[in-house]
């Protein structure tokens, strides 16, 4: 298997094993056997061990048969995918002690927002 590294050194996860893990994650949660939705999804129970595993790459028709036989929407899923593949990435700035006591500059006056306009949100 080819070594999937970021520029940084730090290896990629695959999509595949996010995926998996996000749909054994919400089994779980409900309690239920690799059996029960494995039939629900109309695959087998080793298959779907696989994809969970991140073993095997889940066509979308296969995706969305386990989503609906977990009660999960497409959409819920993807998105506990991303925040499972950006969890701790959020960058920590650091500011230089010596800006943090230097007085807060004015206030940019506030117009009014147009459509199109961009918000840019930082915490």
């Amino acid at each position: 298997m080819a070594d999937l590294r970021h520029t940084d050194g730090h290896r990629r996860p695959l999509l595949r094993t996010v995926v998996g893990e996000v749909l054994r994650r919400r089994r779980r949660e409900q309690r239920r056997t690799l059996a029960e939705v494995a039939r629900d999804a109309n695959v087998s129970v080793q298959y779907l061990s696989e994809v969970e595993r991140g073993l095997k790459e889940p066509s979308s028709e296969i995706v969305a048969a386990v989503c609906d036989s977990l009660g999960l929407d497409l959409v819920d899923m993807l998105a506990e995918v991303r925040q499972d593949l950006t969890a701790g990435r959020a960058t920590v700035l650091q500011l230089d002690p010596a800006r943090l006591r230097r007085a807060a500059p004015a206030p940019a006056p506030i117009r009014p927002r147009r459509s199109g306009d961009v918000m840019l949100l930082a915490a």
